[in-house]
């Protein structure tokens, strides 16, 4: 178990905490980039405690501002969208991307008052068909080249899923959790086998857990008795990389997760390139009444995803570690926690975490055994182990299969 001052460090986003500042040395998509429409050209967007507005102005611009203006905090996410960028609602002071005060209509004629004023925006990038941002310190980053996000021969398909109630580490650390998969997936993953006790579900499948670290995170190993190897990486921070997808977890703030899953579909007309439009899909929620809270809603259970959501929400918007008691299959959840409270002491002193990009010569696809999960995925006819893809769960819920 955790005491509450660790629970604390590994939970709390906002700006100056230990792990906000961490998780700001790193890019997030915060919109899919086809959202952005002449007739609605802005978005709210909540990242890391902060509230901010995504807009595309009449050049074709996007940029991500302070949500409350800088003259009264009237929010400009009703701004009204310019050539030169953003105009308050109320008063009309308009903001470029930089977020550069152009004009104050109300100041006499003449008046370089604008001038004076800075307003807090942040950098913004396309990349396959999401918007991303950067919250940290300049100079930027790269943005990584996964292979799930950069490989050629195939395309891609987004999918964003329902708003998680619950603090964003409890969805990563339930990713370096192999024990649930054969136990809390039993009905839902494996649909075409039975197991002989609910208790133990398919657990008994299981060889052994093993954990390492990478350059860019951890990679959980599950050995099956039949001689199977599953492999899943967690790419530090916040992604992980299963099957053909990554699950991208983006801390809204303390107590609210945004979630998408970006796949790699082999083969079709798709060359991979970044100039690629995915087709976008979004859930619908898990649990009735979407905006409640356990135990005052329900959460459905036919979906892997749904029993995710659920195991992610029920400990509570922040998980009480203090009470927790762990047990050997829980390595993993060490492991992270260990190289979280690491990177954070980095940070501190001024250093890189693990996983950013600053050298060009460094900015190339990055390995995550995409390939050969694909290849698994082929041979079976279905991923390794027999769970069903995160992609058949989201056209099941979707009412597509």
């Amino acid at each position: 178990m955790l005491g509450q001052k660790e629970n604390e460090l590994l939970t709390r986003v906002g700006p100056g905490t230990p792990a906000g500042e961490l998780l700001r040395r790193y890019w997030y998509p915060v919109a899919v980039a086809k959202e952005l429409t002449e007739e609605k050209p802005t978005k709210f967007v909540r990242l890391l405690g902060e509230d901010l507005v995504l807009f595309r102005d009449q050049q074709g611009r996007v940029g991500l501002l302070a949500d409350h203006c800088s003259h009264r905090g009237a929010s400009l996410l009703y701004g009204r969208v310019e050539e030169r960028g953003i105009a308050c609602a109320y008063h009309g002071w308009l903001y470029d991307i930089e977020g550069n005060c152009l004009e104050c209509p109300a100041e006499p004629e003449g008046s370089r008052f604008h001038l004076t004023v800075k307003h807090k925006a942040y950098p913004v990038e396309k990349s396959i068909g999401l918007y991303w941002t950067y919250l940290g310190p300049k100079p930027a980053p790269f943005i990584p080249k996964y292979d799930v996000w950069v490989r050629k021969g195939g395309r891609r398909k987004i999918v964003v899923y329902p708003l998680l109630d619950a603090n964003w580490f409890q969805a990563m650390e339930n990713s370096v959790d192999p024990a649930h998969l054969q136990i809390l997936h039993q009905d839902t993953a494996m649909r075409a086998r039975k197991p002989v006790s609910t208790t133990r579900g398919f657990t008994d499948d299981i060889e052994k857990f093993e954990f390492y670290e990478t350059p860019y995170g951890i990679t959980k190993k599950r050995t099956y008795k039949s001689g199977i190897i599953d492999e899943h990486p967690l790419l530090f921070p916040n992604i992980l990389r299963q099957g053909d997808a990554t699950q991208i977890r983006v801390p809204m703030d303390d107590t609210h997760t945004m979630i998408f899953f970006v796949h790699f579909i082999p083969g079709g007309n798709g060359d991979g390139s970044d100039e690629e439009e995915p087709e976008v899909l979004y859930l619908p929620s898990f649990k009735d009444p979407p905006n409640g809270l356990h135990p005052l809603t329900r959460f459905r259970t036919d979906l892997v995803l749904a029993q995710d959501h659920l195991v992610w929400e029920t400990p509570g918007p922040i998980a009480d570690r203090t009470r927790e008691r762990l047990a050997t299959s829980d390595r993993g959840i060490v492991m992270l926690r260990e190289i979280m409270m690491r990177e954070i002491r980095k940070v501190e002193q001024g250093l890189d975490p693990i996983g950013v990009i600053r050298e060009p010569t460094q900015h190339v696809m990055i390995e995550t055994k995409l390939a050969e999960s694909l290849e698994e995925m082929k041979a079976r006819g279905q991923p390794a182990g027999g769970q069903v893809t995160a992609l058949t769960e989201a056209e099941r819920a979707l009412g597509r299969s």
